[in-house]
């Protein structure tokens, strides 16, 4: 990457002593999700709720030593689908797609 790439002007070490902590609290915070997952009761679901599936691929993206994280994350967590649905059967917002994912055109 040529100087003229970076787009953070800040110096890389700045950016760690800044923000490593808060980070560091948010991935104990995962493994702590995970944690009670595993520890719950298996009989209530038969299957692993897609959310949960769709945080371990965002969780691989995340070291896979590739760039543009962020967005890859989003698409692993947003509908790709370009038709809307005839109505919503939920208030709320999921955070994961639930459906299939469409074949690539």
């Amino acid at each position: 990457m040529s100087q003229d790439e970076y787009t953070c002007p800040m110096p890389r070490e700045n950016v760690v002593d800044l923000y490593f902590m808060e980070h560091r609290a948010k991935v104990l915070d995962i493994a702590s999700f995970l944690d009670r997952i595993e520890r719950s009761n298996p009989e209530a679901s038969c299957d692993e709720d897609y959310r949960i599936t769709a945080l371990k691929e965002a969780l691989a993206i995340l070291s896979d030593g590739k760039g543009e994280r962020a967005k890859r994350v989003l698409e692993v967590w947003s509908d790709p689908t370009d038709e809307p649905i005839p109505s919503a059967g939920i208030k709320g917002a999921a955070g994961a797609y639930a459906g299939p994912i469409p074949p690539a055109s």
